[in-house]
This record gives structure tokens, C-alpha cells and sequence, in this order.
């Protein structure tokens, strides 16, 4: 997957087939328009491309609102992992600024998909709205199609469960600790990557040894507050482990791992861990003996667990 940080360092992709949009997650609904988008660039001898953003645009458009506390579902990092394996020839990655967000949806067709990466299918997921004051839609695209000669192509609605997937209700879901939810609209597992650091904190058990993942991407969503069973490093591996998330009182999420086999942990290095199962709801630090007991239990359950 070839990256751009503009469109003038893309150029002229041979015969591009254009999608756009935040994609965060890369959930069940992006996989369905990617996986249509390579199919499309391989009737049209072509190549795929996505035009995405960052910061995300809420973040940009109403810092003070909506954007203020949004948490994404993944890091820049983490998407990018996810948009490799996709099979995506080509990713745009354009700075959102208020600037930018001024572009009207006929300047953006018309100076970007036209003029710049000569489209020759744009591809857009169900209800899809796009550029100034979000007026530009499927209809004015395929409207403006006839008149540049591209194709338009609208994905309809994917569904999960009879629930229509959005990265909103998947940030929701991860929220509020539904991992299993999460997992089935994202079409993988919800994961966290950090470098485990050794940490004795007094509100730990001495007998079970915890390593901290430190959450360096302010914007990335962490599950709610709980026990939760994960894989480490590899999914396919099944190295287990069971990872403890808990507010410090101070407004902070932190993250704490116990790896079942600690030969799989090397500090220092960047760890993945893939989230299974909530197994325990919120817990408080506090009464060490009950706090030791609970994660014994945890523990437990996760070593009966089949995943």
C-alpha cells in the first residue's frame, strides 16, 4: 500500500477507483467498500485508492462539541495496520483543517477526483455525505459523473445482527465494555498495541505480576472499566493473558497486562493485545484481598475459556 500526504504526490493513478472517508476501525461496513473498490480496480485495470483524514473532522469542526472527547477506535498506527491487510493499492492521507473543510463538494469532485487523480469509478458507502456543510451526496456524484465521465457506485447498507454497523456503534460498544459486540462489527478483534513496561503499583497484588501499557495516542478508546481476557502478539498464537482496566481516580484510563506465559512478553518491545471477552465489570483498587480474589477468579475463567 502506497501512502500520500496530498493529492500532488499522488498524481495520476492509473485508472483510480476513489473512495473517501474516515474509516476508523476499518469495521465490517469499510471492509465491504474496500473489497468492492478492489474488485472495481480490477475489471478497470486499475488501482484503489482511499482518501481519508486527520485529524479525524469532528475533532477539527467542533472542538468544543461533539469533538471535544470523541475517542477513536484506532491509532493512526493501528488503521494503518489494518488498511494493509486489506489488499488497498494506494491511501491519501489528507491534513483536515477548517480551511479544508471550506472546499465545496463540487470543488472537491471536480479539482481532486477529476483534475488531480483523473477517477475513473468513485465508490461510496450508504448515505454518504462529503465536502462544505456535508450538501455533497450519491446523487450530486452520480450527476457530476455524467458530466466528468466516472462512474458512481453507492454500497448499500450493511448490517450486522439486523443493527446497522457504524464506527459510532462500535465506539459505543467498546465503551461500555461490550467487547464481543464490538469484535462482531468490526469483523476483527478490538486491539490495543504499547510497549509493556514491569509496574509494581501498590494497588496491586504482589502474587500476580502486572506489566503497564502505556496509551501514547490520546484520541484511541479504551474498553470500559473491567477484567478482560486477551490474546498476546499473534492472535493465531493463543498466547493468553488477562488485562485489567481501571480509572486512577484522576481521570485516567490505564491499561494493566498479566500474560499467562510471560516468556511471550519482552519489554521493550511493541505488543499487541486482542481483546476476547469481558469476564469482570468494573472493580476498585482498594481492599487488596478482594481485588487478589477477583483476578484469581478472572483468571480462572479465562484459562477455561476456548479462544
Amino acid at each position: 500500500m502506497k501512502i500520500f500526504r496530498n493529492f500532488e504526490d499522488a498524481g495520476v493513478i492509473r485508472n483510480a477507483v476513489v473512495t473517501t472517508g474516515s474509516f476508523d476501525g476499518v469495521h465490517l461496513g469499510h471492509k465491504t467498500i474496500l473489497n468492492r473498490l478492489k474488485m472495481l480496480a480490477e475489471k478497470n485495470n486499475g488501482e484503489s485508492v482511499l482518501i481519508s483524514f486527520h485529524p479525524h473532522p469532528r475533532k477539527v469542526l467542533y472542538p468544543e462539541t461533539s469533538g471535544k472527547d470523541l475517542k477513536l477506535i484506532n491509532s493512526q498506527e493501528e488503521k494503518l495496520a489494518l488498511l494493509r491487510k486489506t489488499g488497498l493499492d494506494n491511501l491519501i492521507i489528507i491534513e483536515f483543517t477548517k480551511d479544508f473543510a471550506k472546499i465545496t463538494s463540487e470543488q472537491f469532485v471536480e479539482d481532486f477526483l477529476v483534475n488531480i487523480l483523473k477517477a475513473k469509478v468513485v465508490v461510496v458507502g450508504f448515505n454518504h455525505h462529503f465536502g462544505f456543510n456535508k450538501v455533497g451526496d450519491y446523487h450530486q456524484l452520480w450527476e457530476m459523473g455524467k458530466k466528468f465521465n466516472f462512474i458512481t457506485e453507492e454500497i448499500s447498507e450493511q448490517e450486522v445482527q439486523h443493527e446497522t454497523v457504524s464506527s459510532s456503534l462500535i465506539r459505543q460498544a467498546i465503551g461500555e465494555g461490550y467487547i464481543q459486540r464490538a469484535n462482531a462489527y468490526l469483523d476483527h478483534y478490538y486491539f490495543i498495541t504499547g510497549v509493556p513496561a514491569l509496574h509494581d503499583a501498590d494497588f496491586l497484588p504482589d502474587s500476580i505480576q502486572f506489566y503497564k501499557i502505556p496509551i501514547t495516542e490520546e484520541t484511541k478508546l479504551l474498553p470500559a472499566p473491567g477484567i478482560y481476557a486477551v490474546s498476546l502478539g499473534d492472535v493465531s498464537a493463543l498466547s493468553r493473558g488477562m488485562v485489567m482496566i481501571w480509572n486512577n481516580g484522576s481521570g485516567v484510563t490505564e491499561v494493566f497486562l498479566h500474560p499467562f506465559e510471560r516468556e511471550k512478553i519482552f519489554t521493550g518491545q511493541k505488543t499487541t493485545l486482542f481483546f476476547h471477552k469481558k469476564v469482570y465489570g468494573s472493580i476498585e483498587p482498594g481492599n487488596l484481598n478482594l481485588l487478589t480474589s477477583t483476578l484469581q477468579s478472572a483468571m480462572g475463567e479465562i484459562s477455561d475459556l476456548i479462544y
